[in-house]
């Protein structure tokens, strides 16, 4: 029940229901990946069941697939759809201006695929996530395998003359294995500490050999949802220049995805 869960996820569950409100009927709608999309996921699902909501969604990932069939709520791919009228999606962190670092879940190159590819980017996230600065959250680098040690070495190089406080990447491990995104890829984490030009830092890490993405969204999330855990909800529209805040009532309900990281 509600009452079980931490301040954290009664945060993330506030802003999941209440960007789930800003789905409309016959929406084609990008769905993230991580905990606080997970609940989005439900929420959404609880509309399809109770108010006969009908959406067609694309995941960023096989565990949002699975989610989303779950809850009743239609999936496809991206090619069959083209485009979409919203993505909502968590992140990892983002700033005043709304640029995020995301990939903490491994999905971030489909998420960046399919936040692109829509007209509206709605980002949900409890009040942990906003920096000022962008990077102490680890910044996800996908590379492919083959020759990722040489690419991590050019990673480490490049870093020296950008404004970074910290040049260490490592491979992230799923156990004992390096851990593998959907597009089976790796996945570098860059500890920087302090990232002074993210769409620097963008621009160049896509152009090294090896590197397919990273978790850095400069210039594509139009609007954040900011959740606490006594219920209220902040939404920060950038592109309109307003700010709302009202409260939602949090359902009782189990804690069905707490096992689902970031």
């Amino acid at each position: 029940m509600t009452s079980d869960l931490s301040p954290i996820d009664k945060a993330k569950l506030a802003a999941a229901s209440r960007a789930a409100d800003l789905v409309e009927p016959g929406m084609k709608v990008g769905l993230g990946t991580g905990s606080t999309a997970a609940w989005l996921v439900h929420a959404l699902g609880e509309r399809v069941r109770d108010e006969g909501l009908r959406i067609t969604a694309v995941p960023t990932s096989t565990r949002t697939a699975e989610l989303a069939r779950a809850a009743g709520i239609e999936v496809l791919g991206l090619d069959a759809l083209r485009w979409l009228d919203l993505t909502i999606d968590g992140a990892d962190e983002f700033d005043g201006q709304l640029n995020l670092i995301k990939g903490g879940g491994g999905a971030l190159l489909h998420e960046k695929v399919v936040a692109t590819a829509s007209d509206r980017m709605v980002v949900i996230a409890d009040a942990s996530k906003q920096v000022e600065t962008l990077g102490a959250f680890p910044l996800p680098v996908e590379v492919i395998p083959f020759g990722w040690q040489t690419t991590k070495t050019l990673v480490e190089e490049v870093l020296i003359g950008l404004d970074v406080l910290g040049r260490n990447a490592v491979l992230r491990m799923n156990g004992d294995a390096p851990f593998v995104t959907d597009e089976g890829n790796h996945i570098l984490d860059l500890h920087l500490h302090r990232i002074g030009q993210p769409r620097q830092l963008s621009l160049v890490l896509n152009q090294i050999p090896g590197v397919v993405e990273n978790g850095l969204f400069i210039d594509i999330c139009d609007a954040v949802v900011i959740g606490y855990g006594d219920g209220r909800v902040e939404l920060r529209d950038i592109t309109a220049g307003t700010v709302e805040k009202a409260r939602v009532a949090l359902p009782e309900r189990d804690n069905i995805f707490g096992d689902v990281s970031d």
